[in-house]
């Protein structure tokens, strides 16, 4: 009578080892892998005066193939080389100064996230949120251009 008990108990406990890993496998596979930088300010320039600072949320898209847990490492990395290439080259909007011309911003990051992560590991860059530091007491919008240095 114990005999089969034990048989019925293993039977049980190997059914549950082998039920639990096989999602395990099925949710690493399935994961997306991208890097969620943390917040960037990033300055908006006009004529050499700044006039506005943007807070901005982007997220590195990485493909199938690169280590999502060691580009999150370099993580510091890619927010120092945005701040960098915005403090030179700024990516004010065209529309007004309470955002960032995204589509400037991604043709400039992709290649220096690309640098960073390695070739072949950046599938792309997306621009989450955008949230302005001020929103009232700002210039009217003439033709924007960013200058290359910053004016007090």
């Amino acid at each position: 009578m114990k005999t089969p008990l034990l048989l019925i108990f293993a039977l049980i406990l190997c059914g549950s080892a082998q039920a639990s890993e096989k999602p395990k496998e099925k949710d690493k596979a399935e994961t997306p892998k991208y890097v969620d930088l943390a917040p960037v300010s990033l300055p908006i320039v006009v004529e050499g005066r700044l006039v506005n600072y943007v807070f901005t949320n982007i997220r590195v898209n990485l493909t199938k193939t690169a280590d999502s847990e060691k580009m999150r490492a370099k993580s510091p990395y890619f927010r120092d080389a945005l701040v960098r290439m915005s403090s030179r080259t700024p990516f004010p909007s065209a529309k007004d100064y309470q955002s960032i011309d995204e589509a400037r911003l991604i043709s400039a990051f992709l290649p220096e996230a690309s640098r960073i992560a390695g070739p072949g590991s950046v599938k792309g860059i997306e621009v989450k949120s955008q949230k302005p530091k001020r929103y009232m007491g700002l210039p009217k919008t003439g033709s924007v251009r960013g200058g290359s240095e910053i004016r007090p």
